[in-house]
């Protein structure tokens, strides 16, 4: 790989191509994330795309209308070639850009790929129709489908240690990562319950259902007779709240336009997540979203670095 006058790395022509496929993915099928890696570097936000267009692809296969043995095939199918990824097997003129563009960021960001397998575990969970007893039992899925892609993207990130920070502290940023992703799936599964429903899928705890008068979960856009629906999910609201505010103490650690990266797209779902509070049975009547106008103003503060200060200031007080 040749490099250019500024020191850094010039990707071919086919590699471009690869970026730029994928890059289209990411801004037709996720645009909360796409908006939120606008943010970064070329190089970076191409990274990001890769990592993206191979994630939407094991999801792909998970939402898919094949049956559970074609699932699974093709789930091993991709994760053979995440193997050859690994092992530096894919050329740049193979026919899979996506293969092609997450090999060249592999080889140009220490990205913990052994992320990616612990997503293919996550939806093998859902394609064998797993549910959760208890929220230890959900987050352990949370931790491949959404804190593993936390950890992949700090891979890209880096970490930067900011005055007045422990080297102890810095070792933490794969943790809170790894949280803040859980933060934003839980945040998913609120905003997604009648969607799931419709697709046969609880992700809620059977605990927090029984005890909130859903034992048998929803199924249908009103809450279940004599059931406290909004109970339940101003419940889960308060657990993704402190899971948002444990992860939020990796902003610290970022570099200004990862930090605003990360800031835009956790701030996105933070406000999901509060539009959910204030109106719980929105989630049975349709998906919840945020105006454009809102996703510009939590990317102008994640610019400003203003969550990011914000973290550092408590996670000071929490060391005083």
């Amino acid at each position: 790989m040749s490099r250019t006058v500024t020191g850094a790395p010039h990707a071919s022509a086919p590699v471009l191509a690869a970026y730029r496929y994928c890059e289209a993915v990411t801004g037709q099928q996720a645009r909360n994330f796409a908006y939120g890696i606008r943010l970064l570097p070329t190089e970076k936000r191409r990274a990001m795309s890769a990592l993206y267009a191979f994630s939407r692809r094991v999801d792909d296969i998970g939402d898919g209308r094949l049956d559970a043995d074609a699932k699974r095939a093709r789930l091993a199918e991709t994760r053979a070639v995440l193997d050859r990824i690994r092992d530096r097997g894919i050329e740049e003129d193979d026919t899979d850009p996506v293969a092609v563009a997450l090999a060249h960021a592999a080889r140009r960001f220490p990205i913990p790929l052994g992320g990616l397998d612990e997503l293919i575990d996550g939806v093998l969970m859902d394609v064998a129709g797993q549910t959760y007893e208890t929220w230890d039992d959900l987050r352990a899925y949370c931790r491949c489908v959404a804190g593993a892609i936390g950890r992949l993207s700090l891979g890209v990130f880096g970490t930067v240690r900011a005055p007045g920070m422990s080297a102890r502290e810095i070792e933490r940023a794969p943790e809170y990562a790894d949280t803040l992703g859980l933060a934003l799936q839980l945040t998913n599964i609120l905003r997604d319950i009648r969607e799931d429903a419709s697709g046969g899928r609880t992700y809620l705890p059977a605990d927090d259902l029984a005890k909130f008068g859903c034992p048998t979960g929803i199924h249908a856009s009103v809450a279940p007779p004599d059931a406290d629906f909004t109970g339940l999910v101003q419940f889960e609201v308060r657990r993704a709240r402190a899971l948002f505010a444990e992860g939020y103490k990796l902003l610290p650690m970022l570099d200004r336009r990862s930090g605003a990266c990360v800031a835009a797209m956790a701030g996105i779902y933070r406000r999901l997540l509060e539009r959910i509070a204030r109106d719980p049975e929105a989630v049975l009547r349709g998906r919840v979203s945020l105006p454009g106008r809102e996703k510009v103003y939590v990317a102008v503060r994640g610019l400003a670095g203003l969550d990011a200060r914000a973290a550092a200031r408590r996670a000071a007080g929490g060391r005083s």
